[in-house]
């Protein structure tokens, strides 16, 4: 990203039939990104969903846990990427940073270091680090925090000639009912056994940036705060990549990453 010219930025907000395109999205960009070599930057959000990983396939009484979740007004999808289930829903922002490179222009710490840098630019007030909160859901090594509460988290995808690092991160909402949620999903989906691979989630260990700044903000302000930083590395384009994402070439690529993503949501049982 630093030295381009232009960074291309596209924001969604998708609604409930949509589930798919958020992900079918990534899968197009990614391509786009590597085809025209332009970093862009994909700001998004969903209706009310668990984003379930694909370890979360292994759950023995998966059923019963989508079935909980389903009742509880949450759509359920499963994301072609690692990891556990996180939240989707108003309060929380998912922000893709897209770069043109090959696999060995960013090792995969470097990419994300790339992310958590931009972050703590955005909110340089708050003291963000990057470490595992064990007890947060989706645990991993580069969850985002503030005195040992998570705020975000991340995952990568790479192609030969693109990556993608893909942050969501809490804004605002009530983290502590987001977290029991997944909490209650994994204990109706392990039905009474233990396995380490699965958290156990504490609500006290995550926490939104709303809170931590003691002060309202919404994901669009925080998309603002997030374009003014890109600023400093870049000419920002909003226009360019609306019109691209219309075009037959750029649809194709869409449609077939969206009929990838259907036969992914196969694997989950039926709820």
């Amino acid at each position: 990203m630093m030295g381009q010219p232009t960074i291309a930025t596209l924001t969604q907000h998708y609604q409930p039939g949509d589930l798919l395109d958020s992900f079918a999205t990534t899968n197009a960009l990614l391509w786009l990104t590597a085809k025209q070599q332009q970093p862009i930057v994909h700001y998004w959000q969903q209706s009310p969903t668990v984003i379930l990983g694909l370890l979360d396939q292994q759950l023995p009484a998966l059923a019963d846990g989508i079935h909980f979740l389903t009742q509880s007004g949450y759509q359920v999808m499963l994301r072609n990427s690692g990891g556990l289930a996180v939240v989707a829903d108003a309060g929380i922002l998912n922000v893709s940073l897209f770069l043109p490179a090959d696999r060995q222009a960013y090792t995969i710490n470097a990419a994300y270091d790339l992310m958590t840098q931009a972050v703590q630019s955005v909110w340089p007030a708050l003291p963000i680090v990057a470490g595992e909160i064990k007890h947060s859901y989706c645990p991993g090594d580069y969850d985002l925090s503030i005195h040992g509460q998570k705020i975000a988290g991340m995952s990568q995808r790479r192609t030969a000639k693109a990556l993608v690092i893909m942050l969501y991160i809490s804004i605002n909402g009530d983290q502590a009912q987001r977290s029991q949620l997944i909490q209650d999903f994994y204990t109706r989906s392990l039905a009474g056994q233990i396995d380490d691979r699965f958290p156990q989630v504490d609500p006290t260990v995550m926490t939104t940036v709303a809170a931590q700044l003691d002060q309202t903000i919404t994901p669009q302000q925080a998309i603002t705060q997030f374009n003014q930083h890109l600023a400093t590395h870049g000419s920002l384009d909003t226009e360019w990549l609306p019109l691209v994402t219309t075009e037959p070439e750029f649809q194709a690529h869409l449609t077939q990453a969206f009929q990838e993503m259907a036969r992914r949501q196969q694997r989950l049982p039926e709820r």
